[in-house]
Protein backbone atom coordinates (compact mmCIF):
# COMPACT_ATOMS: atom_id res chain seq x y z
CA UNK A 1 0.00 0.00 0.00
CA UNK A 2 1.59 3.43 -0.73
CA UNK A 3 2.04 5.53 1.97
CA UNK A 4 0.26 8.78 2.44
CA UNK A 5 1.34 12.20 0.53
CA UNK A 6 2.55 14.14 3.27
CA UNK A 7 4.36 17.07 1.34
CA UNK A 8 0.88 18.76 -0.33
CA UNK A 9 -0.99 19.26 3.24
CA UNK A 10 -2.29 22.58 3.80
CA UNK A 11 -4.94 23.80 6.54
CA UNK A 12 -7.90 23.07 4.21
CA UNK A 13 -6.76 19.24 3.46
CA UNK A 14 -5.27 18.25 7.06
CA UNK A 15 -8.60 16.46 8.05
CA UNK A 16 -9.32 15.12 4.88
CA UNK A 17 -6.21 13.38 4.68
CA UNK A 18 -6.60 12.01 8.12
CA UNK A 19 -10.08 11.01 7.20
CA UNK A 20 -8.69 9.20 4.38
CA UNK A 21 -6.56 7.23 6.60
CA UNK A 22 -9.20 6.03 8.79
CA UNK A 23 -11.08 5.31 5.48
CA UNK A 24 -8.33 3.14 3.78
CA UNK A 25 -6.15 2.17 6.81
CA UNK A 26 -8.71 1.58 9.96
CA UNK A 27 -9.37 -1.38 9.99
CA UNK A 28 -5.83 -2.46 10.41
CA UNK A 29 -5.36 -4.97 13.16
CA UNK A 30 -4.27 -3.17 16.55
CA UNK A 31 -0.75 -4.71 16.86
CA UNK A 32 -2.51 -7.64 18.71
CA UNK A 33 -5.27 -6.10 20.33
CA UNK A 34 -8.63 -7.32 19.90
CA UNK A 35 -9.72 -4.02 18.20
CA UNK A 36 -8.91 -2.39 14.65
CA UNK A 37 -6.70 0.41 15.03
CA UNK A 38 -9.65 2.69 13.83
CA UNK A 39 -11.96 1.54 16.55
CA UNK A 40 -9.11 1.70 19.43
CA UNK A 41 -8.72 5.33 18.42
CA UNK A 42 -12.47 6.58 18.09
CA UNK A 43 -12.94 4.97 21.53
CA UNK A 44 -10.25 7.44 22.58
CA UNK A 45 -11.69 10.23 21.19
CA UNK A 46 -15.34 8.81 22.76
CA UNK A 47 -13.33 8.73 26.24
CA UNK A 48 -12.27 12.09 26.00
CA UNK A 49 -15.40 13.68 24.82
CA UNK A 50 -17.42 12.12 27.29
CA UNK A 51 -14.97 13.10 30.13
CA UNK A 52 -16.25 17.04 29.15
CA UNK A 53 -12.36 17.40 27.46
CA UNK A 54 -12.16 20.03 25.15
CA UNK A 55 -12.02 20.15 21.32
CA UNK A 56 -8.12 19.65 21.92
CA UNK A 57 -8.10 16.95 23.71
CA UNK A 58 -10.76 15.16 22.26
CA UNK A 59 -8.04 15.77 18.83
CA UNK A 60 -4.96 14.60 20.76
CA UNK A 61 -6.85 11.39 21.95
CA UNK A 62 -8.35 10.67 18.45
CA UNK A 63 -4.94 10.69 16.73
CA UNK A 64 -2.51 9.79 19.17
CA UNK A 65 -1.81 6.80 17.02
CA UNK A 66 -1.91 8.30 13.67
CA UNK A 67 1.45 7.81 13.13
CA UNK A 68 1.78 3.96 12.68
CA UNK A 69 0.36 5.27 9.24
CA UNK A 70 2.84 8.19 8.10
CA UNK A 71 5.94 6.61 8.99
CA UNK A 72 8.76 4.82 7.05
CA UNK A 73 8.81 1.15 9.08
CA UNK A 74 7.15 -1.44 7.68
CA UNK A 75 3.54 -2.14 8.84
CA UNK A 76 4.35 -5.17 10.64
CA UNK A 77 7.65 -3.22 12.69
CA UNK A 78 6.46 -4.04 16.04
CA UNK A 79 6.04 -7.96 15.14
CA UNK A 80 9.70 -7.87 14.21
CA UNK A 81 10.76 -6.53 17.43
CA UNK A 82 11.43 -2.68 15.52
CA UNK A 83 9.93 -0.11 17.47
CA UNK A 84 8.31 2.16 14.98
CA UNK A 85 8.31 5.63 16.62
CA UNK A 86 4.68 6.09 15.83
CA UNK A 87 4.67 9.19 18.19
CA UNK A 88 7.67 10.80 16.92
CA UNK A 89 5.75 10.17 13.65
CA UNK A 90 2.68 11.20 14.39
CA UNK A 91 3.49 14.53 15.64
CA UNK A 92 5.57 15.20 13.10
CA UNK A 93 2.94 15.25 10.43
CA UNK A 94 0.74 17.27 12.75
CA UNK A 95 3.41 20.16 13.90
CA UNK A 96 2.08 22.51 11.52
CA UNK A 97 -1.51 22.21 12.11
CA UNK A 98 -2.41 21.57 15.43
CA UNK A 99 -1.88 23.45 18.72
CA UNK A 100 0.96 22.24 20.99
CA UNK A 101 -1.32 20.57 23.71
CA UNK A 102 -2.22 17.70 20.83
CA UNK A 103 1.12 17.56 18.94
CA UNK A 104 2.50 16.96 23.01
CA UNK A 105 -0.34 14.31 23.72
CA UNK A 106 0.34 12.63 20.73
CA UNK A 107 4.48 12.45 20.70
CA UNK A 108 4.29 11.76 24.27
CA UNK A 109 1.92 9.16 24.88
CA UNK A 110 4.24 6.51 24.56
CA UNK A 111 6.92 7.92 26.83
CA UNK A 112 3.31 8.58 29.59
CA UNK A 113 3.28 4.54 29.32
CA UNK A 114 7.16 4.35 30.55
CA UNK A 115 6.51 7.51 33.14
CA UNK A 116 3.72 5.73 34.76
CA UNK A 117 5.03 2.24 34.79
CA UNK A 118 8.08 3.90 36.67
CA UNK A 119 6.15 6.11 39.35
CA UNK A 120 2.51 4.25 39.78
CA UNK A 121 3.06 0.80 40.95
CA UNK A 122 -0.39 -0.51 39.87
CA UNK A 123 -0.16 1.02 36.54
CA UNK A 124 1.50 -1.98 34.34
CA UNK A 125 -0.75 -4.31 36.13
CA UNK A 126 -3.74 -2.97 34.11
CA UNK A 127 -1.86 -2.86 30.75
CA UNK A 128 -2.87 -5.35 28.29
CA UNK A 129 -0.20 -8.26 27.15
CA UNK A 130 0.37 -6.29 23.69
CA UNK A 131 1.33 -2.88 25.42
CA UNK A 132 3.46 -5.01 27.75
CA UNK A 133 5.03 -6.07 24.99
CA UNK A 134 5.62 -2.44 23.51
CA UNK A 135 7.11 -1.08 26.60
CA UNK A 136 10.07 -3.69 26.05
CA UNK A 137 10.48 -2.05 22.74
CA UNK A 138 10.28 1.43 23.67
CA UNK A 139 12.92 1.30 26.32
CA UNK A 140 10.44 -0.04 29.32
CA UNK A 141 10.09 2.19 32.71
CA UNK A 142 11.79 5.36 33.09
CA UNK A 143 14.63 5.87 35.27
CA UNK A 144 15.22 8.73 37.84
CA UNK A 145 16.41 11.10 35.45
CA UNK A 146 13.90 10.63 32.78
CA UNK A 147 11.08 10.31 35.01
CA UNK A 148 12.33 14.03 36.45
CA UNK A 149 12.95 15.60 32.82
CA UNK A 150 9.46 14.29 31.98
CA UNK A 151 7.51 16.22 35.12
CA UNK A 152 8.77 19.11 33.34
CA UNK A 153 6.35 19.02 30.34
CA UNK A 154 3.95 21.91 31.08
CA UNK A 155 1.17 19.55 29.29
CA UNK A 156 1.92 16.52 31.70
CA UNK A 157 -1.34 16.11 33.05
CA UNK A 158 -3.07 16.38 29.80
CA UNK A 159 -0.51 13.94 28.60
CA UNK A 160 -0.98 11.26 31.00
CA UNK A 161 -4.20 11.44 30.96
CA UNK A 162 -4.78 10.85 27.09
CA UNK A 163 -2.52 8.15 27.62
CA UNK A 164 -5.13 6.44 30.26
CA UNK A 165 -7.53 6.47 27.82
CA UNK A 166 -5.27 5.10 25.20
CA UNK A 167 -4.75 2.26 27.52
CA UNK A 168 -8.82 2.19 28.30
CA UNK A 169 -9.63 2.39 24.31
CA UNK A 170 -9.11 -1.71 23.56
CA UNK A 171 -12.95 -2.31 24.41
CA UNK A 172 -13.98 -5.62 21.42
CA UNK A 173 -17.45 -4.71 19.47
CA UNK A 174 -18.03 -1.31 21.65
CA UNK A 175 -19.31 1.07 19.37
CA UNK A 176 -19.05 4.57 18.44
CA UNK A 177 -19.15 7.40 17.05
CA UNK A 178 -17.39 7.29 13.08
CA UNK A 179 -14.60 9.73 11.91
CA UNK A 180 -17.31 11.51 10.06
CA UNK A 181 -18.56 12.72 13.63
CA UNK A 182 -15.33 14.35 14.78
CA UNK A 183 -14.11 15.82 11.38
CA UNK A 184 -15.73 19.44 12.12
CA UNK A 185 -14.47 19.16 15.77
CA UNK A 186 -10.76 18.60 14.11
CA UNK A 187 -11.18 21.27 11.18
CA UNK A 188 -12.35 23.68 14.14
CA UNK A 189 -8.75 22.94 16.28
CA UNK A 190 -6.75 23.71 13.03
CA UNK A 191 -8.85 26.91 12.16
CA UNK A 192 -8.29 27.85 15.71
CA UNK A 193 -4.67 27.46 15.40
CA UNK A 194 -3.79 29.08 12.21
CA UNK A 195 -5.77 31.81 13.47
Amino acid sequence: MNKPDVTSLTKENIVDFIGDIFERRGADSYLGEQVTMSEHMLQGAELAEKSGGSDEIVAAALLHDIGHYTNEFPDDALEQGIDNHHDEAGAAVLAKFFPPIVIECVRCHVAAKRYLCATDKEYFGKLSEASVHTLGLQGGPMNEEEVAEFEKNPHLRDIVQVRYWDDQGKVPNHITPDFAYYAPMLQRVVDRYSA
